[in-house]
């Protein structure tokens, strides 16, 4: 954990500068944007529909590719 206190007689835009500088070099910032759209893992039924959906698709896609329609 990383704990910036402001030193005496410091103005509040340099103890702002100096705290965004040790925030940034502490990788804290980067760490918390990685994590921020993190989804759960799927289950392994809801990874196998979910491959099963795709190859349907595909099919699908093939199929109408073949007759000219896309």
């Amino acid at each position: 954990m990383l704990e910036i206190k402001r030193k005496e007689g410091e103005s509040v835009g340099s103890f702002l500068h100096r705290f965004t500088t040790k925030i940034k070099q502490s990788g804290i910032l980067l760490e918390a944007k990685k994590r921020r759209y993190q989804r759960r893992p799927l289950s392994k039924r809801q990874r196998r529909i979910k491959a099963l959906y795709r190859e349907m698709k595909k099919k699908e896609f093939e199929k109408m590719r073949k007759m000219g329609v896309a």
